[in-house]
């Protein structure tokens, strides 16, 4: 997998969790998104691109960026058919970033998560690997077979969700909630807070979009 390219969106924001990852050389790039500039701005980090209408960064930041930096900006109307973080995503598949971190994804705002969560898709339509980050949740979208080793997981508990459509053929090996030949529906609750009970759990679906939540308390 690539370096990383790294989006610092408004939502929540933890120092002592996004800093590392942003100041990582594992982070190639960083897209300052509207209020997530300000997150940047506090900690001297200059981003490679700025994305965002600018309706809640604080006035001064933004004309900090405008007028005493030769970042590029793609400033959007704030009355627009695409989320900030979205038009964030856009800009990474522009420039063929295939590992994508979402930070500030997250927080009060479920509307946003949401909006967030399917954007998703649009990552992986183009063939990119996306993932919303923050303490507790990390949140991606798988199209197929994948293997979750426990040493590699998140947290203690994995959740999944259909996105767009009943899943058909829906088996979990491995797991304390095991499951074969399942059909999961898009209102299915069925697959919350799943846990491991071997080293690694196996999920395999033929066709669609499942959303992967992995989280910890």
């Amino acid at each position: 997998m690539s370096k990383r390219t790294v989006i610092v969106s408004g939502g929540m924001l933890e120092e002592e969790f996004a800093l590392p990852i942003v100041q990582s050389e594992e982070t190639e790039y960083i897209i300052g998104v509207d209020k997530g500039l300000l997150f940047l701005y506090k900690h001297g980090i200059a981003p490679d691109y700025i994305v965002g209408d600018f309706d809640s960064a604080p006035e001064d930041v933004v004309k900090y960026y405008k007028e005493s930096s030769n970042i590029p900006i793609r400033e959007f109307n704030s009355v627009k058919d695409a989320s900030d973080t979205e038009n964030a995503i856009r800009l990474c598949l522009d420039l063929r970033r295939k590992n994508i971190w979402i930070l500030g994804a997250t927080g009060a705002r479920a509307d946003h998560l949401w909006a967030n969560i399917q954007c998703l898709k649009i990552a992986k339509e183009s063939g990119a690997e996306a993932v919303i980050l923050d303490s507790y949740n990390r949140i991606r979208l798988i199209d197929g077979d994948i293997v979750l080793k426990k040493e590699e997981a998140y947290g203690k508990y994995f959740s999944l969700f259909p996105l767009g459509g009943t899943i058909c053929d829906f088996n979990i090996i491995g797991a304390k909630y095991p499951l074969s030949h399942h059909m999961l529906e898009p209102y299915d609750s069925l697959c919350v807070s799943n846990e491991f009970v071997e080293d690694k759990v196996e999920i395999t679906f033929p066709f669609g979009d499942v959303i992967l939540m992995e989280t910890r308390d």
